[in-house]
């Protein structure tokens, strides 16, 4: 070590005693120690830095941006719109600064200490920077990947930046104070406190985006719905803090992070990703229309394709329960009948199974509900094989447009509540 040092110093004075010896020859006399020789000094460390800062660039601008445009890769792309070789060049300057004020100055000078205490805060600045556009390159390069569409990682991306900026502060601090930064951690549980009430909303979301990472609840471009937060929308970014939704009406909702592990929320993802959307809607009969249907009801049935096969089961069921219980033709109190409600329920499913647009391996009924003051509900439940909302919204009025003009056709009526409210009739002259 002790060799190190006498080596060190050696060299230190051979570049001390050339440098004056160069200045000497231009015919500027100087001394070590005099103002003049600190200007020297200064200089020739600021031309030093300099020089080396141009060479920097013009190597991993020029040269590297020459080598980026001819290769296929996008993720050096990345990397280049970043800034990261033009924030790494930077380093170099503070590199040299860093290292050679030692050889040129003695401790004991201010311009000693300042050149020290200013190399290194650049230094930190710069290599601060440098890992910070890195992070933003390992981000964009994620983002055209397809793991990006099943786990975000934006949130660890700012966690990263956020833990590079507390230990510049700290780096920083102890910088100025002229302390260790062990010294200045070993002081961090006093105000560990005040600290997690400033990170509150940070260390929520840290730990949220790391639930919503691991079990893959939410990414970008998922459809959510929260109606406590009256957001029905798209996610457009999920952040260490804030969380981005673009509702449909096109205003945008931003959450805090953990809301969307503690919250209610409705994600749509797992019908995008199925093989349909659900159509789930009712309507409301008239139960006074409700009827039995007679021979002219049958006949005038008989005429409808969808009704063939199931009008001739039914007949041939009717048929055999009626010689099963030895009851005649004319009786019509004992025996069973088909309805008109059960026959246009049955004309429904037909509809729904032979429709091109609705999907056929996944569930598809038409159901009585439980009646209401409003009528008997005849649900159809069924799901259409587009998922784009306006196509859906399409298909599904559609299908009830049809559903309710069929509906005379069964002698049913849809019921509707009639106002109390008489207009007045005009005057004969």
């Amino acid at each position: 070590m002790i060799a190190k040092q006498e080596s060190t110093t050696e060299v230190s004075t051979t570049i001390v005693e050339a440098i004056l010896a160069l200045v000497e020859k231009i015919g500027i006399p100087v001394v070590e120690g005099t103002l003049l020789y600190d200007l020297v000094a200064f200089t020739v460390i600021a031309l030093a830095a300099l020089a080396g800062l141009l060479v920097a660039r013009f190597i991993l601008h020029f040269k590297v941006m020459r080598l980026i445009s001819r290769s296929n890769n996008t993720w050096d792309d990345s990397l280049l719109d970043a800034g990261v070789f033009r924030r790494l060049s930077h380093i170099v300057p503070g590199i040299i600064v860093y290292s050679s004020y030692a050889l040129l100055l003695q401790p004991e000078q201010t311009l000693y200490k300042v050149l020290s205490n200013l190399s290194a805060f650049y230094l930190l600045i710069t290599v601060w920077l440098t890992l910070s556009a890195i992070l933003s390159a390992i981000e964009s390069i994620y983002s055209q990947s397809q793991l990006a569409k099943k786990a975000p990682i934006t949130g660890f991306i700012q966690v990263s930046k956020l833990v590079l900026t507390l230990i510049l502060i700290f780096l920083t601090l102890s910088l100025i104070l002229g302390k260790s930064p062990i010294y200045l951690l070993s002081g961090l549980t006093a105000v560990a406190a005040v600290l997690l009430l400033i990170f509150r909303d940070t260390i929520l979301g840290f730990v949220a985006g790391i639930q919503i990472a691991a079990n893959r609840m939410f990414n970008t471009g998922d459809w959510i719905a929260m109606p406590k937060y009256e957001v029905d929308g798209e996610i457009l970014e999920i952040g260490l803090n804030v969380v981005k939704v673009q509702n449909w009406d096109k205003t945008i909702s931003t959450l805090p992070t953990y809301s969307l592990t503690t919250d209610a929320v409705k994600n749509w993802r797992g019908m995008t990703e199925s093989g349909g959307r659900r159509i789930k809607r009712s309507i409301y009969i008239d139960v006074h229309s409700i009827c039995f249907a007679d021979d002219d009801l049958l006949n005038e049935w008989e005429g409808m394709q969808l009704l063939n096969k199931y009008l001739a089961d039914k007949k041939s069921q009717l048929k055999e329960d009626r010689h099963a219980r030895n009851l005649p033709e004319e009786d019509i109190l004992n025996c069973r009948r088909l309805t008109n409600l059960g026959t246009f329920r049955a004309y429904l499913v037909a509809y729904l199974k032979q429709h091109k647009l609705i999907n056929q391996d996944l569930t598809c009924m038409v159901r009585q509900l439980k009646p209401t003051e409003v009528g008997l509900p005849l649900e159809i439940y069924c799901f259409s094989r587009e998922k784009d909302w306006i196509t859906y919204e399409g298909i599904q009025s559609d299908i009830f447009d049809h559903v309710l003009a069929i509906l005379p056709v069964f002698k049913l009526q849809a019921y509707q509540r009639v106002s109390g409210f008489e207009r007045p009739q005009k005057n004969a002259h």
